[in-house]
């Protein structure tokens, strides 16, 4: 039995994910509608979620997440989708992930942390933070 991973395959799932960071909400859910797993994950851990939410298409965040994707999933280094969608300021992504029920004191850094990191006050308030 091989270990080598069929490049069909390989170059599915970097279909996949390139269209997760590029948004089209249509064509990325049509593969998890067709069964690609909505917490598909690449080689850094980051979830098809995390890479959309980080890239700030909120149509796709809200499309994956009405599938079953965890919007409290961390990747390889403890980021949450939440957090990243507070770095780059992506406030639809934001309100998205909270509607679904992300929690801002998940992972390392947090989305409070990073949040109080970057001086997001309204942000602070909108996690429940004075």
């Amino acid at each position: 039995m091989s270990d080598a991973l069929d490049p069909e395959v390989v170059e599915l799932a970097t279909k996949i994910f390139d269209l997760a960071r590029q948004g089209p909400a249509e064509a990325l859910v049509a593969y998890v509608d067709a069964g690609v797993p909505a917490n598909l994950t690449n080689d850094r851990g980051d979830s098809l979620l995390m890479l959309a939410a980080y890239h700030g298409h909120a149509d796709a965040v809200r499309a994956l997440l009405a599938r079953g994707a965890d919007a409290d999933r961390v990747n390889d280094r403890g980021q949450t989708p939440l957090a990243g969608a507070v770095f780059k300021g992506e406030q639809d992504v934001i309100e998205a992930l909270l509607e679904a029920g992300a929690d801002p004191s998940a992972g390392t850094p947090s989305a409070l942390d990073t949040a109080r990191m970057f001086g997001r006050t309204e942000l602070l308030r909108l996690f429940g933070e004075q």
